[in-house]
């Protein structure tokens, strides 16, 4: 994934600050990403999610709201109208790069953002919230005691998560204006609402408010036990992880003619922990794994390490060869199993280490087999097309792509 840092300007003369975050390969659809309330675009969840979509193929644009991050503007003079405002900037910034947005995703009050966004933007067609508010005026739950005062005195200055924001007197009539069951029941696009259900800052009755005004194509999924920012990294995946096969649906991910010689596409490794080792491993819009090496090598084990995917390769490719021989001869075989194992050995033949890599294959088959047939599948599973490419080598050709 690459990220390029840009601006645009909303239409009030403000830089608004952004990140593009773009695939490796061929950008299949464009989403753009609405932060939380007080939040930024460098918030981990916009992160981690931005980065698992572009892995996919989904270019993704994260941007700070007026007055937040690294925009301009003051916050004391934004409101939810002016966070609309700074979306359809955005989309039209997009637009001018002929990557109209086909997805949007908002977080808390940013859901709520996206959804009366939506209908003021073409080619919309689908509509993600995370933790948003059925309400917008649910935020101001976080700064009740101050409501008085605001009122009297025109604002006030309040603490959220450590840091002081300025909170005026227009900005909550505003945002006590932004009644949104009209707006999501002529949403026009497909809608995935995303909730966790101890959610103690906005609570879950706020998804069901949602999910229930909205027409089909709706879906829901729960977050189980993450928490309101989604700043556990296995809850950020798992949500890019729906939010990317549920898009599919309603967006056409399909990839572009592979180069020739590579029929079947490309696997495309990319790194997802810089810090560690964790890979993300895509083949073509709706294969996705993660590879990384265990604990005690420096890796966080979310994924097969790359010996014990070759492993797998090798496993996959003989249960696969072994069936197929059996269903042509009409063998009552019921099930194929296949344990692989990896090791270094020692071996007279090796090279100056004296080692050479050895996998243990230990096949189970189950059904009425006699033990003409059974030796007949165990010499078929030799010849697996993985099998015989580990046996007699590979030729791997490697280049370096020049910078851009």
């Amino acid at each position: 994934m690459t990220s390029e840092r840009i601006t645009f300007t909303r239409h009030s003369g403000e830089e608004l600050a952004a990140r593009l975050d773009l695939p490796d390969g061929p950008v299949l659809a464009t989403a753009l990403f609405a932060h939380c309330f007080t939040c930024s675009k460098d918030i981990a969840a916009a992160r981690r999610i931005a980065g698992r979509l572009a892995a996919m193929g989904i270019a993704v644009l994260r941007f700070d709201f007026t007055g937040l991050g690294h925009s301009e503007g003051e916050f004391s003079n934004t409101s939810f109208s002016s966070n609309v405002a700074d979306l359809v900037a955005a989309c039209e910034y997009l637009t001018s790069r002929d990557m109209a947005p086909a997805l949007l995703i908002g977080h808390s009050l940013g859901g709520a953002a996206v959804l009366r966004t939506a209908k003021r933007i073409a080619g919309v067609k689908a509509v993600v919230t995370l933790a948003a508010p059925f309400d917008p005026a649910h935020i101001t739950r976080n700064f009740a005691a101050h409501l008085p005062e605001i009122e009297e005195r025109g604002q006030a200055e309040i603490c959220l998560g450590g840091r002081p924001f300025v909170i005026t007197r227009e900005f909550i009539r505003d945002i006590s204006a932004g009644n949104l069951e009209a707006t999501i029941r002529g949403l026009d696009a497909a809608l995935l609402v995303m909730h966790a259900p101890r959610d103690d800052v906005v609570s879950i009755d706020n998804a069901t408010r949602i999910f229930v005004a909205a027409k089909h194509p709706k879906s829901f999924v729960t977050l189980d036990d993450a928490d309101h920012l989604i700043s556990r990294a296995g809850d950020a995946e798992y949500a890019a992880d729906v939010i990317a096969a549920w898009v599919g649906r309603y967006i056409d991910l399909t990839l572009p003619a592979p180069p020739p010689g590579a029929p079947e596409g490309i696997v495309r490794v990319s790194e997802a922990d810089p810090e560690g080792f964790l890979q993300d491993v895509q083949s073509g819009p709706d294969h996705h794994l993660l590879a990384d090496e265990p604990a005690a090598f420096g890796g966080t084990d979310r994924g097969l390490s790359p010996y014990g995917l070759l492993a797998a390769g090798l496993g996959a490719c003989t249960s696969m060869t072994i069936r197929m021989y059996a269903r042509r001869k009409g063998w009552a075989l019921h099930h194929v199993s296949v344990d692989v194992s990896h090791a270094k050995v020692h071996a007279q033949d090796a090279d100056d280490s004296g080692r050479i890599d050895r996998f243990d294959r230990v096949i189970r088959l189950e059904g009425d087999l006699d033990d003409d047939q059974r030796a007949r599948l165990l010499a078929i599973a030799d010849r697996c097309p993985v099998h015989r490419t580990l046996e007699h080598g590979a030729t791997i050709d490697t280049r370096l792509e020049p910078d851009a």
